[in-house]
């Protein structure tokens, strides 16, 4: 599983035309499955994120986890993450299929609705347009 991760100060995301999900102060996570990712790697990513102290305290320190700050995350499938780029065409072969991703995908969203204020998400397979008001901007690879 990879993950790109982005502090924001809002965002939202558009499928077919209309808003599907949006988010106050928080986190964008792209979520790219694999096919080696199981629910523990999923359960082991979702507590980390929730765990990550990435907003800024009274004296400016990155010190603050998302529920310190009523943190909202917004969550979008991503499978481009799992491209091999090795060639010159990316390869996706290592990417889960499509049920199983969306499986686990559902079940990452459903992790984080206990560990954020609020949890949105996009549309699984949808052509979507995510719109970020990045924070910093402030980014994180994290790979489980």
């Amino acid at each position: 599983m990879k993950i790109v991760l982005q502090r924001v100060h809002k965002a939202s995301v558009t499928a077919d035309g209309e808003i599907v999900g949006s988010i106050g102060k928080g986190y964008v996570v792209f979520l790219g499955i694999a096919v080696t990712d199981t629910k523990i790697t999923v359960e082991k990513l979702a507590d980390k994120i929730a765990r990550l102290r990435i907003f800024a305290d009274g004296d400016g320190k990155t010190n603050l986890a998302a529920k310190d700050v009523n943190g909202e995350i917004l969550i979008i499938s991503q499978f481009t993450l799992t491209a091999d780029c090795s060639q010159n065409r990316p390869s996706f072969s290592s990417a889960a299929k499509p049920d199983a991703a969306k499986e686990l995908y559902e079940y990452f969203i459903e992790q984080c609705k206990d560990k954020f204020s609020k949890a949105a998400s996009g549309r699984f397979a949808a052509d979507m347009r995510v719109s970020c008001d990045n924070d910093g901007p402030f980014t994180l690879v994290l790979e489980g």
